[in-house]
């Protein structure tokens, strides 16, 4: 009974390292564009991922034929969901400078479940608990706030330049 239950217990870390060499790099990369860091300086990022594969690994036994990529990745979503309000715009914490750095939480969130990961509208909606409606609305404005980003200076008005002359 009890070399049963250790070999249940070994396969069960292979199938799971097996799934972390497969799937950590694409979750750490859904992680770091959630929090807004730069790829080589993410320590939020690589917190809520190992928060998020240490509840994989508890969970492993028991998802039952259920994909566990995707149940990694709604945990991520609902962990970072939760978490994120806490820590946007405090002042103690360093802000972001990664690539989604203007976008809010819910924006980046979104975004990266739709655009990153292509999770369908309906299912964003129906994780953040939010109508299908305004999870489009909140995508098409986080893409076209990173597509069209404010100027850096104020263009200069033609009739000032024409009078100091």
């Amino acid at each position: 009974m009890r070399a049963r239950h250790a070999a249940e217990g070994a396969r069960r870390a292979r199938e799971f390292e097996a799934f972390v060499a497969g799937a950590g790099g694409r979750l750490l990369h859904a992680a770091t564009l959630l929090t807004a860091e730069a790829p080589d300086d993410n320590p939020r990022a690589r917190r809520l991922l190992t928060l998020v594969l240490a509840h994989t690994y508890a969970c492993w036994g028991r998802l039952h034929g259920e994909d566990p990529y995707n149940h990694a990745r709604q945990h991520l979503a609902t962990r970072f969901a939760h978490g994120a309000w806490h820590q946007y715009g405090t002042l103690t914490r360093t802000r972001p400078t990664g690539a989604l750095a203007r976008l809010t939480p819910q924006e980046r969130l979104i975004l990266v479940l739709r655009l990153y990961e292509g999770v369908a509208e309906e299912q964003v909606a129906a994780l953040l608990g939010l109508p299908s409606e305004r999870v489009h609305t909140i995508c098409d404005r986080a893409t076209a706030t990173l597509l069209h980003p404010p100027r850096k200076r104020p263009a200069a008005v033609v009739g000032a330049k024409a009078a100091t002359s």
